[in-house]
């Protein structure tokens, strides 16, 4: 089976493996993981000026290093993750499940979504606040 994840991966934690080997285990045999990340530009728009912490060369750079992922792509726009998900054609698109109540980029060119809890309440945003106390 094929899964895409996608997110911001600024500051890789426990969450984060947990996720990306939730996919590869839904894969199944011979299946593939493929993660989208979004552009530092993006990031900046979305989360503001002090995002991100990593730069795009240094979060590619730990995402192709997990054994759980096949491969890594990056967007800049819903435009550009809604065309990347349509070429992929996931069966699953596997979301973090802060998004339950949200609308989905891709929805419609997947067969299932399935929503990951989060883990241990763990989040770069919180990482980042405590670290700025």
């Amino acid at each position: 089976m094929k899964i895409w994840i996608n997110g911001t991966f600024d500051i890789i934690h426990a969450g984060h493996i947990k996720l990306f080997k939730e996919g590869r285990n839904l894969s199944g045999p011979g299946g593939y993981v493929k993660v989208g990340t979004d552009t530092d530009q993006r990031i900046r728009t979305l989360k503001g000026q002090k995002k991100p912490i990593n730069k795009l060369e240094d979060r590619l750079e730990v995402l192709r290093s997990i054994k759980w992922i096949d491969e890594v792509v990056t967007f800049s726009t819903d435009f550009e993750l809604e065309e990347l998900i349509k070429d992929f054609s996931p069966d699953i698109l596997l979301i973090g499940s802060d998004y339950k109540d949200k609308k989905i980029i891709g929805d419609k060119w997947t067969r299932e979504i399935l929503f990951f809890e989060r883990y241990s309440d763990l989040s770069s945003t919180k990482i980042i606040q405590e670290l700025e106390k």
